[in-house]
């Protein structure tokens, strides 16, 4: 059995943190609002604390799961932070999804006191981390990946070592374009298929056989032309991560053209009251026309 520690249980947090419990694992969790970590501990057993300082105290590895660069800097760096609990050797385990300068700067600030550090987004969404399935690329040395691998692959289909620090945030916003693209596309298509008068599950059985199948087609096309938004991966936390990438372009030179436009279109979601609706609504903003 192995210590561990797990910081923020929101939709993503609470289902992986539950994983590891089940694997066996000893696992005390910390949430900004307790009644969740006590949730937590009644469907999982385990133990909660009220800061991430305890949480990380005698844990071999401590995840992150929480919304934002701000909030990754509140629970590691603050005085109840995690690295006010952790002692040499532990790891941690970010698996925010942050920006890519954040995660170089607690790499080093962790060696500086004999912590190892991975940045390791997700992709896969609440489904994805409820079944277990999830994508994780990863930022870091080699063989804290090595040692680490075992407890991710608890929770993940697929775990990719991407490169060194920071460069699995810098996958995840690569994730992050495609998404875009590929939601903005498939909206169009059945927008169009409905104004063509045609039967859109027939069209759905015929395209997702071929080159336009997509996660999103099989996952999300029933509840699009239903106008149902109501769970998935929120407009405001992407709109949230389109700025990280587009940030990120800024320093790189890339162009990204698409992306900008889309981030555009989500901007028109927020101001239809959708920030909370699932990514696939682009598709209501074609709709009211």
């Amino acid at each position: 059995m192995t210590r561990l520690a797990f910081i923020g249980l929101g939709v993503m947090g609470y289902p992986m943190a539950g994983h590891l419990a089940r694997a066996g694992h000893e696992v005390c969790v910390y949430n900004r609002t307790t009644a969740r970590a006590e949730s937590w501990c009644e469907t999982y057993g385990g133990s909660h604390v009220l800061t991430p300082a305890a949480a990380a105290d005698g844990a071999e590895t401590v995840f992150l799961c929480v919304g934002n660069d701000a909030d990754v800097r509140d629970v590691m760096l603050g005085e109840d932070g995690v690295l006010a609990g952790t002692s040499k050797g532990s790891v941690v385990v970010d698996h925010t999804t942050a920006s890519a300068a954040l995660a170089r700067e607690l790499h080093e600030t962790c060696a500086n006191q004999g912590v190892r550090f991975l940045d390791a987004p997700v992709s896969g969404g609440q489904a994805g981390a409820e079944n277990g399935t999830l994508s994780i690329m990863v930022g870091g040395d080699e063989d804290t990946v090595r040692d680490t691998e075992p407890l991710l692959d608890v929770y993940a289909g697929r775990v990719t070592h991407i490169g060194g620090p920071g460069c699995g945030q810098l996958a995840k916003m690569a994730n992050q374009v495609c998404i875009a693209g590929i939601v903005q596309g498939l909206s169009e298509a059945l927008h169009f298929a409905q104004r063509a008068d045609l039967d859109v599950e027939s069209v759905i059985q015929a395209i997702s056989g071929g080159a336009a199948q997509s996660w999103q087609m099989d996952n999300r096309w029933k509840t699009m032309i239903a106008n149902e938004f109501d769970f998935g991966f929120a407009v405001d936390w992407m709109r949230k991560d389109l700025g990280l990438v587009m940030d990120e372009a800024a320093r790189n030179g890339a162009e990204l053209e698409m992306t900008r436009l889309v981030d555009s279109f989500y901007a028109e979601i927020q101001a239809m009251g959708g920030g909370r609706w699932d990514t696939s609504s682009l598709i209501a903003r074609l709709e009211k026309s």
